[in-house]
Formats: structure tokens, C-alpha cells, sequence
């Protein structure tokens, strides 16, 4: 698992509930850990490594807010149903909502198959468009939080990305169609965009990390913990007026001209 220190809590979220798909490792765990600092209680919710999910809760063990975990694999509606259960059971509602799940098979556009795109477009979508009518009745009252995590793919041609890019868009489209229909019940519903991420596990070879970094005017890779701050901050009562946007939290890499 890849070593992380806690980051700074953030007001307004103590007391507060949520749930994050993919929480046990990469971006997913950063946010449970940003919002469990903060004194959220999190449903970690992850698909199959057992192993992996126990560690990531001890690694949560003593902060503010609780994590609990919650096996299931959310692009199956039974099973993200089941997940809601649990949170509905442990919180009586709900107050944040964080997709994070995607499928990516690296194809170039010529090469990709049917299959690959209807696989990265189900487990991109169907989280979202099955759990909604559940989530605006949990999060009713509630100030409620959607977030779903995209990325720069989703509106330029990333080398070998084109089946998770062209899901990334289609996600981006639903937020928009449901910020619009949620809005009135005071639950929002964003993106965040984020360009290549540097986990600190090595998966991504020193040259490529060398060579993004300098693409990026902040001088280094977008890391998970700077994700996670963004969806905290769009949890906060402050960000309230934030309705069906696209948040890029990159450090300035599609700053530049190529």
C-alpha cells in the first residue's frame, strides 16, 4: 500500500456521512482518510481484495471520523443497492456520495473492441445512474454531496485511453443531467478532473513521472491526497453553490500549449 502522511482536516464536515467507492487503495483511500480526518464517518466500500480492505481500515484506525468497511462491487446494482442498505442501516441517511471506480484497458481508437468500451462505460455509469433515486431519498434534508472522479481523457486524446475517455465524458455528461434535477432538494452534484497521478507504488516508470512533471507549472504529478482535498472542499457548507461543474485539479498541466 502506498505511504501516506494525514493530511490537514477540513471544517464543516464532522458529524457528517459518506459513502466512497474504490476506498481501499490510490485516490479512494486519500478521500476516506481527508474526510475521516475531518470527523465524517466513511463507508469504505471496495470490490474483491479482502486482504487489502482490512489494511486500509486499520490505516484509518483513530482518526475523528469512523470507517467501516463494505464489500461490494458497486457496478452491479444488487450489490451497490446492498452498500446503500449499509449505509442507510449505520447513518439513517446519507451525506456524501464519492464514485471513484473505472475500468481502463490502454487500446489505441483503431484497436479497441465493443466489449472493452461497454465494460469502462457500465462501470463508469452505472454506479451513478442506479444508486440516484436511492441517494436523493438518503441524502433528503441533508445538504448532500455527489462527487464523481473523472479526468483529463475525458476532453483530450490521451495516448491508448479511448475506451476510459469516452467513458469519463459520458459521466461528465450525467453529472450535469443530475445537478439539474437534484438541485432543487439542496444536493449538489460535481466532477473533479484530474490529469496523470503519481501514487508513490512505482506503477509508473521514473522517465514518465520526469517527463510529466515537467509538463505541469506546479513543478510535480497530481498525488491522491491532492484530490482528495478538492472533494473535501466541495463537501464543505462553503461550496454549496457549486452545481454540476467539471472541477480540473491538475497543477496547471493543460495550462500550456503542447
Amino acid at each position: 500500500m502506498t505511504k501516506t502522511t494525514n493530511p490537514a482536516p477540513l471544517s464543516g464536515l464532522d458529524g457528517r456521512s459518506a459513502v466512497v467507492t474504490g476506498a481501499t487503495r490510490g485516490v479512494g483511500l486519500a478521500v476516506a482518510r481527508k474526510l475521516c480526518l475531518s470527523g465524517t464517518d466513511v463507508l469504505l466500500n471496495y470490490a474483491h481484495d479482502d486482504t487489502a480492505a482490512r489494511e486500509a481500515a486499520r490505516a484509518l484506525d483513530g482518526l475523528p471520523g469512523n470507517a467501516v468497511l463494505a464489500k461490494g462491487d458497486v457496478a452491479d446494482t444488487a450489490a451497490l443497492q446492498k452498500v446503500l442498505d449499509q449505509a442507510e442501516e449505520r447513518f439513517g441517511g446519507l451525506d456524501i456520495f464519492v464514485h471513484n471506480t473505472a475500468f481502463f484497458r490502454p487500446s489505441a481508437a483503431l484497436d479497441v473492441t465493443p466489449v472493452s468500451v461497454e465494460r469502462a462505460l457500465s462501470v463508469a455509469l452505472r454506479p451513478m445512474l442506479s444508486a440516484a433515486p436511492r441517494l436523493a431519498k438518503l441524502m433528503a434534508g441533508r445538504s448532500g454531496r455527489i462527487i464523481a472522479l473523472s479526468s483529463i481523457g475525458a476532453r483530450r486524446v490521451v495516448p491508448r485511453y479511448v475506451g476510459a475517455g469516452m467513458a469519463k465524458a459520458a459521466l461528465e455528461a450525467l453529472v450535469r443531467y443530475l445537478a439539474v434535477e437534484l438541485a432543487g432538494s439542496g444536493t449538489t452534484v460535481n466532477a473533479i478532473s484530474t490529469a496523470k497521478i503519481d501514487k508513490g507504488d512505482g506503477a509508473v516508470p521514473p522517465e514518465v513521472l520526469k517527463a510529466f512533471a515537467l509538463r505541469t507549472p506546479a513543478g510535480r504529478l497530481t498525488t491522491p491526497d491532492d484530490v482528495a482535498g478538492v472533494v473535501a472542499l466541495l463537501c464543505t457548507p462553503e461550496a454549496a453553490w457549486i452545481q454540476g461543474q467539471t472541477i480540473t485539479a491538475d497543477g496547471g498541466f493543460e495550462l500550456p500549449a503542447a
